[in-house]
């Protein structure tokens, strides 16, 4: 994955992040920031699936932005969410 391509993500996934939080329910623990970091790991997770449902490749050389990237990109940050309130719950 080249520079830009990473850089494209993290801009992507802190738009990803603040959907994410907008979009689930309840309160969230850790405020916008961890929000956005989330949604910055979403990104990147959605990224790689886009691009493996697109090219067949776990190769990823660079990060095609593209709807069904950013739509697996907010799903990837609702359950990056997800799992982090459950272990926020659990401390």
């Amino acid at each position: 994955m080249s520079l830009l391509g990473i850089i494209i993500w993290v801009v992507v996934g802190i738009i990803v992040g603040a959907i994410a939080k907008a979009i689930y329910p309840g309160h969230q623990r850790g405020g916008w920031l961890s929000a956005l970091i989330l949604g910055i790991v979403g990104s990147f997770v959605g990224g790689t699936i886009a691009t493996l449902i697109t090219t067949g490749s776990l190769t990823i050389t660079s990060a095609g932005l593209n709807i069904l990237g950013i739509i697996l990109s907010v799903v990837g940050a609702l359950i990056a969410i997800f799992i982090w309130q459950q272990f926020a719950k659990a401390t």
